[in-house]
């Protein structure tokens, strides 16, 4: 344990900042997942659902780079992702 003012100030600045950015994640995750069946189902769900959440996972996504939760490149990432999966499921 730190015995130093400084140290400890430090850590608990850690543990507040790593709850913050876990509950950025798993809504991050939450949404991509069911952004993705969506996607899976477009046949029987409508268009626009599907696109606004895509939409919805872009917002989450781009707040997570904002407050620091995720490495730009990282939200880059995933947002390449939902729409590298929506892209395939519009051609076939």
């Amino acid at each position: 344990m730190a015995k130093n003012l400084s140290a400890i100030k430090r850590i608990k600045t850690s543990e507040r900042n790593r709850l913050i950015n876990r509950k950025y994640k798993s809504v991050v995750k939450t949404l991509t997942k069911k952004c993705l069946l969506n996607i899976d189902n477009l046949e029987e769900s409508n268009l626009n659902d599907v696109k606004l959440s895509i939409s919805l996972v872009y917002s989450k996504i781009d707040k997570a780079i904002k407050k620091g939760a995720f490495h730009p490149n990282t939200g880059a990432r995933k947002k390449a992702r939902v729409a590298r999966a929506f892209a395939q499921k519009q051609q076939n």
